[in-house]
Formats: structure tokens, C-alpha cells, sequence
């Protein structure tokens, strides 16, 4: 069982940073790929990074890449987005989710989830 909380949300002007992190308890944190989505109003929740078990392998989604760094801390049993260059279009509720079994971009692939942290982005 893992249990994830995300923090670090909160209204920045575009062009600014946030970083948000995934706190999660349980033993096991250290087996699970970590992934972030999102879901801004009236949309479907998309994929927005994932980063391996051992931290090796990260994956983003078009739209984030070279903004958005995915990375993780072990020893912590947390999760980190650190998104630059934030866009008005970036506002949204971010979410982290833990996968077994080498999860990609599909929801259906994460096994737990965190209630996700508001990110607003003003224009």
C-alpha cells in the first residue's frame, strides 16, 4: 500500500516556477515508478512525466518538455516536478500516481494516487 500527498501548488504569473513534490509513505516507495498528470477544468486528466524506480528513466509529455524536469529522492520517499516557463495553458490540478510494472503514460497502468495540488497560471 503507498500513499501519496502532493504539495507546492499555487498561482504564479507566466514565465514563473513552482516546484511540486509527492510525499508518500509506505516501504515499498522505492519498486514504484512515479508519475505526474493533470486535469484542467472541463478536460480529461493527460499524462504529463514519469521517472523510473531507480530514477534512470524519465519520459515527458510533448507539451512539457524542456519546461518540466520529473526527479526523485529515495531516501525522502518523494517526488519532485519542477516546472519553469509555466503557461496560462498549464493551469490545471496536478496529480502523482505510483505504477509496478513499468507504467507509461497510461492511467490505467498507476496503482495508487495522490488528490492533487492546484497549479494556476495567470496570464
Amino acid at each position: 500500500q503507498v500513499q501519496l500527498v502532493e504539495s507546492g501548488g499555487g498561482l504564479v504569473q507566466a514565465g514563473g516556477s513552482l516546484r511540486l513534490s509527492c510525499a508518500a509513505s509506505g516501504r515499498t516507495f522505492t519498486t514504484y515508478s512515479m508519475g505526474w498528470f493533470r486535469q484542467a477544468p472541463g478536460k480529461e486528466r493527460e499524462f504529463v512525466a514519469l521517472i523510473s524506480w531507480r530514477g534512470g528513466n524519465t519520459y515527458y509529455a510533448d507539451s512539457v518538455k524542456g519546461r518540466f524536469t520529473i526527479s526523485r529522492d529515495n531516501a525522502k520517499n518523494t517526488v519532485y516536478l519542477q516546472m519553469n516557463s509555466l503557461k496560462p495553458e498549464d493551469t490545471a490540478v496536478y496529480y502523482c500516481a505510483a505504477g509496478s510494472g513499468n507504467p507509461t503514460a497510461g492511467e490505467n497502468e498507476y496503482d495508487y494516487w495522490g488528490q492533487g495540488t492546484q497549479v494556476t497560471v495567470s496570464s
